[in-house]
């Protein structure tokens, strides 16, 4: 196959920073994606329907002239988010879900919630209003090693929220793990989770080829093969459980290329030709429109999009970086090569 012509897709975890990194990064999400669900972990964090149309206002008033492109707002969940603001947010028509990050769990996180124990009546609220729940699936206590904070966090936080909400749908953002897996494979109804391109395209090998290497370094870590291998059976079987979120996250060289750099790795140069990689290298390119068009889009009772985009078998050198403010956006790939290309619109 030399051209696949896929219905347009969406990025349902997606971050687009502000000011000058908003407008160095934004193009190349409206270029690819429709729609694309918009992280709120500024700082300081969205945490109200006024801060979230103020910053949806930034968003459109960056969209390249020409392109098509909507943002889909989130709340930045905390110990002292009220059912006031969560109704305003629900009439809002534009905010689309409750974004929980587990206090220190990852870049800009340090407003999270300590305890979501505490917060049973707020989430309450959130399934009552129909709302969802995007959750950073990770524990922060540090005695537990890195590579299993998935996993203890499936069964000391998310089980036992989901039983305790029966009613209120969840996403389990950029899943890593076997064990993510099998719990959102079979879990009740109204859990679905996101995966990245880099988790089903690279193991924890990438993170020391020829030393150590920053920019491949994200939260949650990549992981062993048998997990990524797992996750890309899981994703080209079909399942509507499982769809498109790049978790593209722009951070400049000099906070990545440090003693202590940031977590975050930057995809929307390549956010769906990565995809496709991934998908033909599983013998699945039929199963890739449904991923990225489709099982999001009815997740969020949105209504799946009508124009289409085109990919073309023609491979491309991604730049060494990208220009972001007063420094550059190393991005994935960097100086290597992608097999697919998208083709702009006639």
């Amino acid at each position: 196959m030399s051209t696949l012509r896929l219905t347009r897709p969406d990025d349902w975890h997606l971050h687009l920073r502000d000011g000058a990194a908003l407008k160095a990064v934004l193009p190349f999400t409206a270029a690819r994606f429709a729609r694309a669900i918009v992280m709120p972990n500024l700082t300081p964090p969205v945490t109200s329907t006024a801060q979230a149309r103020a910053y949806r206002e930034r968003i459109l008033a960056a969209v390249p002239g020409g392109a098509h492109f909507e943002p889909l707002m989130t709340l930045y969940l905390t110990d002292h988010t009220t059912r006031e603001e969560l109704s305003a947010a629900r009439a809002s028509g534009f905010i689309h879900g409750v974004k929980l990050y587990p206090a220190g769990a990852t870049t800009h996180s340090e407003a999270g919630v300590t305890d979501v124990a505490r917060l049973d009546g707020v989430l309450e609220h959130m399934a009552e209003l129909d709302l969802v729940l995007q959750v950073h699936g990770e524990v922060t206590d540090a005695a537990v090693d890195v590579f299993e904070r998935e996993a203890r966090f499936i069964e000391a936080v998310l089980q036992p929220l989901a039983e305790r909400h029966p009613r209120l749908r969840i996403v389990f953002e950029h899943i890593t793990t076997k064990a993510a897996l099998q719990f959102v494979l079979g879990a009740r109804a109204g859990i679905a989770a996101t995966v990245t391109p880099q988790h089903l395209l690279m193991n924890r090998n990438a993170l020391f080829e020829g030393g150590l290497r920053p920019h491949h370094y994200c939260l949650p870590v990549l992981k062993s093969e048998p997990h990524r291998a797992a996750l890309l059976e899981a994703v080209a079987g079909g399942t509507p459980r499982l769809f498109l979120g790049t978790d593209s996250a722009p951070h400049a060289r000099n906070t990545k290329e440090v003693a202590c750099g940031c977590a975050g790795i930057f995809s929307a140069h390549a956010g769906i030709e990565l995809y496709a990689e991934a998908f033909e290298a599983a013998g699945a390119l039929g199963k890739l429109e449904g991923f990225a068009a489709f099982h999001g889009a009815d997740f969020y009772r949105l209504p799946r999009n009508r124009d289409t985009l085109t990919l073309s078998r023609e491979p491309w050198q991604v730049p060494a970086h990208y220009p972001y403010g007063t420094d550059v956006l190393v991005p994935l790939r960097a100086l290597g090569r992608i097999p697919w290309r998208v083709v702009p619109s006639a």
